[in-house]
């Protein structure tokens, strides 16, 4: 009898960096999704794979006290912090949402002295929207 050859998988399943050795990472990409509940900060390296993030209920924030400007200032503040020890300089940053934490995060965001090469808007707009329900008939 032979033996059956095994399948190796496609997918790899090993972590992307170790947590004992920390990574250097001299440029990377802030992501900054601002709803009016929430504020999510995600900062992710070129390729864009995450390194840091926090929200504003993990920053210690909860009910509607999450959307607020405050809250998402301590939130940038702690996905920032853990990026700035890893030795980040650099950043671009993106901007999502129609939430009032966008201006505070990024302003968070300038103050921590990273240097950001450029800022950009990516909330998505409806070019035509959806399409209206049906009319009423009576």
């Amino acid at each position: 009898m032979t033996k059956p050859i095994a399948k190796t998988g496609l997918r790899k399943t090993r972590r992307i960096g170790s947590r004992k050795n920390e990574r250097r990472i001299p440029k990377g990409i802030i992501h900054v999704q601002a709803s009016f509940n929430n504020t999510i900060v995600t900062v992710t390296d070129i390729r864009g794979r995450v390194i840091s993030w926090a929200s504003a209920g993990t920053s210690g924030f909860r009910g509607t006290r999450k959307g607020t400007p405050y809250a998402a200032q301590a939130t940038a503040f702690n996905a920032i912090r853990t990026v700035m020890d890893q030795g980040m300089q650099r950043a671009e940053v993106m901007i999502k949402g129609p939430g009032l934490g966008r201006d505070a995060a990024l302003r968070t965001i300038r103050r921590s002295g990273i240097l950001l090469s450029f800022i950009r808007d990516v909330t998505p707009m409806p070019h035509n929207g959806c399409r209206p329900p049906k009319k009423r008939r009576v």
